[in-house]
């Protein structure tokens, strides 16, 4: 009997947690990280959902006989800004899970 009502207690807490972590991991599409590149010339901004929210270009670096670099700083500054948020959601999902990185968990 005993052991039912522990089995018992640890399905509440196991629910309860995984009602937090869905909790949190919603939370990730309100949080925004910045990704930039040449000096601030290219700045990304994306949620924690990895999702791409802006882009802005300085018209400075905007140089039609140069197109190439042009590109290179916006996949540097999309790829630094995919990383923070990766970073952001290890954050705060690595309270759930002991910093463990648990597959398909996140």
């Amino acid at each position: 009997m005993k052991n039912m009502q522990q089995m018992q207690q640890m399905m509440k807490q196991v629910k309860k947690m995984q009602e937090e972590m869905q909790k949190a991991q919603e939370a990730l599409k309100d949080k925004v990280v910045e990704g930039s590149a040449g000096g601030g010339a290219v700045l990304v901004k994306a949620d924690g959902h990895k999702q791409v929210k802006e882009i802005v270009i300085k018209p400075e670096v905007i140089d039609p006989d140069d197109v190439e670099m042009l590109q290179d700083l916006v996949l540097t500054a999309v790829n630094d800004a995919l990383r923070k948020a990766d970073e952001l959601m290890a954050k705060d999902m690595g309270k759930f899970t002991g910093g463990m990185n648990i597959p398909g968990l996140f």
